[in-house]
């Protein structure tokens, strides 16, 4: 049976103007250029540099109202005073002044180059093959990817030639190309595993007796070798620890991506550049915002001059009627793009102000082990944000320090107890952690319980998992693989 009911419900819903804002908050100095750019793109309405305020100093005022582009709006329900009687000069109009004027260069060069795969069909043409041949050639290249291997299957790429490029071939022929392939700079491209990669390497260097160990511990023992049973293959060679060792020396000088090393490559780099900057003065910390975060901004007085005809035509027509609700909303919608502007360059210094004097000892000194054991939520709960505010902050911006470029988020960490019952950040116990094993000795490395052990020596009593979870964290394998001979 169905029924009729009526039922009050509070809930808070963010505004599209909100989701917008929090958006441009989380993008770092590079993509807020790019959202900047294309902002200024889409709404004529808004303009950039300065603007000749001695001929033309009309403002706009109510930045923070909401539009809604599906609502129909009368023209005779638009105030044009509102938008062209303000006296007062708008906070937009003043460029922000924590920067000098000859900062930093805005804008950024690229280096131009050929693309990894285009190097290598270049090189192809040094090689006698059939119209076919040069097709599976040219197919094989384009497979392989930004590392430099062949990822798929002899089998896959067969059906994909007959597919797409109407050639009808074999595996066997295809294996044969790709050994041609395989003969490109730089040496090891188009591997198909690792073990592949190492041995095209070494069978395109200077037979040496190192060589030719090399090569024949990882045709026939790759797998003890990469898990470093160096007893097992000093058994099965029969050789002494001096002859493995200048074999697996050979094997370190190899290149496990060659991909990697074609400095053409035109892949897309990333620019770090810093949002922040923290400089030392008198032995006090200053910071100051990048000033590629406070672009100078304004609404086009082309737009005013629309609303004034309007104002002042004695007849007004139905195309103008429509004009003024086109030009309202792109006013609008520019005033409210400026004043978010100006909200997340007040965010962001004001989230970083916090997290530095927060962390002051450590930007004093550069010391890792002054870091403070410091969450998301004692800045939200200092600066009076909410922590998801302080996290879009953290997560993608750098600051340049005296001890270099860091990311915000690496700041953070939680807290553990010493043995003296003081809070300590589990930063500090990484680097404890991290100085240990680099000392240890390499014959002999320590397991995860022995280091457990060693740091409740140092007065950090934490479980052997805990150990296991933070060497993770730092990237340092097990012990068994760090094992050297």
């Amino acid at each position: 049976m169905l029924k009729q009911f009526l039922q009050f419900k509070l809930s808070q819903k963010l505004s599209p103007q909100q989701i917008q804002l929090m958006k441009l908050i989380q993008l770092p100095t590079l993509a807020f250029e790019q959202r900047l750019k294309q902002e200024l793109e889409e709404n004529p309405a808004l303009e950039g540099g300065k603007e000749n305020t001695d001929e033309f100093d009309d403002d706009f005022s109510n930045a923070s109202e909401e539009i809604n582009d599906s609502e129909t709006i009368d023209a005779d329900d638009i105030n044009i005073d509102d938008y062209l009687n303000d006296d007062e000069m708008p906070d937009y109009r003043t460029q922000a002044n924590n920067y000098s004027a000859d900062d930093e260069d805005k804008s950024i060069p690229y280096a131009s180059g050929i693309s990894f795969t285009q190097h290598l069909i270049s090189q192809l043409n040094t090689f006698r093959l059939d119209e076919e041949e040069y097709k599976i050639a040219e197919f094989l290249v384009g497979s392989v990817d930004s590392s430099g291997y062949l990822r798929r299957s002899l089998e896959d790429i067969m059906d994909d030639l007959a597919f797409t490029q109407n050639i009808y071939t074999t595996e066997d022929i295809i294996k044969s190309v790709l050994k041609i392939v395989q003969q490109l700079e730089p040496i090891g491209v188009a591997a198909r595993n690792l073990q592949e990669c190492l041995l095209i390497q070494l069978k395109n260097k200077k037979h040496t007796p190192n060589v030719g160990l090399a090569t024949y511990i990882i045709e026939k023992a790759f797998d003890q070798f990469s898990k470093k049973h160096y007893k097992k293959l000093l058994k099965k060679f029969n050789i002494n620890e001096v002859e493995l060792k200048d074999a697996i020396l050979e094997i370190e000088r190899l290149n496990p991506k060659p991909g990697g090393s074609y400095s053409g490559n035109n892949r897309m780099v990333e620019h770090v550049v810093p949002d922040f900057t923290i400089k030392i003065v008198d032995t006090q910390l200053e910071l100051t915002l990048n000033g590629r975060n406070a672009p100078e901004l304004h609404v086009s007085r082309e737009y005013s001059n629309m609303l004034k005809g309007y104002k002042e035509a004695k007849q007004k027509s139905k195309s103008q009627k429509e004009a003024v609700q086109f030009i309202k909303q792109k006013l609008d919608a520019a005033k409210w793009f400026i004043e978010a502007i100006k909200q997340r360059q007040q965010t962001l210094f004001v989230t970083m102000s916090s997290i530095m004097h927060y962390q002051h000892d450590y930007f004093l000194t550069g010391d890792e082990l002054k870091l403070r054991p410091m969450i998301l939520k004692d800045i939200a709960d200092e600066i009076e944000m909410d922590v998801s505010t302080v996290s879009r902050v953290a997560n993608s911006k750098y600051v340049d320090t005296p001890y270099g470029t860091k990311l915000i988020k690496e700041f953070f960490s939680e807290s553990m107890t010493n043995d003296q019952g003081e809070e300590v950040s589990t930063r500090e116990i990484k680097k404890i952690l991290e100085t240990v094993i680099k000392n240890e000795d390499k014959k002999k490395p320590l397991t995860d319980e022995k280091l457990a052990k060693i740091l409740k020596e140092k007065g950090y009593p934490i479980a052997r998992r805990t150990v296991a979870k933070y060497r993770e964290q730092l990237d340092i394998s097990v012990a068994r693989l760090r094992k050297q001979i």
